[in-house]
């Protein structure tokens, strides 16, 4: 009887000891793979928040140079009332989602956008605020031209999936060259603007982080318009960087621009090709490839339908391994 105990409580003792090793492997399956699942998502993070961030500089540029008053313009094709911007489109249809209103009377100037709905392509919708202020003795053509801008709790959803961020923050955006967009078509090459800003971000699961950005974008006109976005900001050892901050997970990042990002009117503004290099402060680095399809070959045109892809490559650097996600953006 006794022999039979001593048996039954060394299988107890042996289940028991197999049961909590089975847990502890399972647990750091689990770990590992929400650890993925994170990287994952502070790519989306970063691509969403970046392209949303740079669509504001957008339409901020488009705004500056569809009023002849702010623009300095001596062409008829540009007025209040919306009509064409460089022959890209009217003012109205290039931001098809807002009100643009215009007080010129002002000691400074001022351009307000009010979000209040579907973009032009349908794929997210946004609500908010941005006031641009302009200087009154300043036209955005002249050299050296700078703006100030203020986003006031702009709440950006993703229709495909319900993803949704809000920026606010402020923003300097400097016509570095001179020139408004309709120049283009006729009398220059290109138009530089630099961007620089410092945005609050709060994703969905309630996490608010500051970002910082600082960005050079290239104008240029070809049967469409081209915006080539690169970094310029220094971080310590690190040229090229276009943002750095805290990601929602709380890891400091740097994203550097090792490929400029190149946006196409010709593809509905959508952001063609591209990469950044992510460097993160916990020994993780994630490169993304943008302007691919689903299987993460390069784009040789404009899809007709569906989404356009982007590639995460990311390496750790604490067991060697490297990790592939695709994804549409």
């Amino acid at each position: 009887m006794k022999t039979n105990n001593f048996l039954s409580v060394t299988l107890l003792a042996v289940s028991l000891s197999i049961f909590f090793a089975c847990k502890k492997d399972s647990s750091q399956s689990s770990s590992s793979s929400t650890s993925a699942t994170n990287i994952q998502t502070a790519a989306d993070d970063q691509t969403m928040s970046s392209n949303e961030n740079d669509a504001v500089s957008s339409d901020a540029t488009a705004a500056l140079n569809a009023n002849v008053s702010i623009a300095g313009a001596s062409y008829s094709s540009v007025s209040n009332s919306g009509k064409s911007v460089l022959g890209m489109g009217t003012l109205s249809s290039l931001i098809c989602d807002a009100t643009v209103t215009y007080d010129t009377t002002s000691t400074s100037k001022t351009i307000t956008i009010v979000y209040n709905g579907t973009n032009c392509e349908g794929n997210r919708t946004r609500r908010g605020t941005v006031i641009i202020a302009v200087p009154k003795g300043e036209h955005w053509k002249d050299v050296g031209a700078t703006v100030n801008i203020k986003i006031d709790t702009l709440i950006i959803t993703r229709v495909k999936d319900g993803k949704t961020i809000t920026l606010n923050g402020s923003k300097t955006i400097t016509n570095v060259s001179g020139g408004l967009l309709v120049d283009l078509a006729s009398t220059v090459e290109s138009i530089t603007h630099n961007v620089s800003d410092t945005i609050s971000i709060t994703f969905a699961n309630g996490n608010t982080r500051n970002w910082m950005s600082s960005k050079q974008r290239v104008f240029t006109y070809n049967n469409g318009l081209y915006v080539s976005t690169t970094g310029t900001g220094i971080v310590g050892a690190n040229s090229n960087v276009a943002e750095w901050g805290t990601n929602r997970f709380g890891v400091s990042f740097q994203n550097l621009i090792t490929a400029p990002k190149q946006i196409a009117q010709s593809c509905g503004f959508d952001l063609i090709s591209g990469q950044d290099s992510i460097i993160r402060s916990d020994n993780i680095t994630s490169v993304i490839t943008y302007g691919l399809d689903a299987n993460g070959a390069a784009l040789t045109a404009c899809p007709t339908s569906g989404y356009i892809y982007a590639k995460l490559v990311w390496s750790n650097g604490n067991n060697g391994k490297q990790y592939t996600f695709i994804y549409p953006y």
